[in-house]
């Protein structure tokens, strides 16, 4: 088991990024019309965002990229929760969280 974890190199990471980037655009793309999917898609691409700085600050054996990712997780943290709290609001004056629906919400 352990010569299976020291052959996993840059590229695997690489790859599972990329999936998860996919992955977190296609949610974007293909359900517009819920908020909240929209939300933890935007997650997902920071997700993988973070797994390329974590995985390059290795490869370089530098620990910028991992102090730059847990910097960006604290400031992903803290905009889902307003995020979160905005929608909460919104669902309380409107009833519904159908993106759709909210051009009312720029007003």
């Amino acid at each position: 088991m352990l010569s299976l974890i020291n052959n996993v190199g840059i590229l695997h990471f690489l790859i599972l990024s990329a999936v998860v980037f996919v992955t977190g655009l296609a949610g974007i793309f293909m359900n517009r019309k819920n908020i909240i999917t929209i939300l933890m898609s935007i997650e997902l691409i920071l997700v993988s965002a973070n797994l390329n700085l974590v995985a390059f600050s290795t490869f370089l054996q530098d620990m910028t990229g991992q102090i730059f990712t847990i910097m960006i997780m604290t400031v992903a943290a803290a905009e889902t929760a307003v995020g979160l709290a905005i929608l909460v609001s919104y669902y309380r004056n409107k009833g519904n969280i159908n993106s759709a629906e909210m051009n009312g919400i720029k007003e």
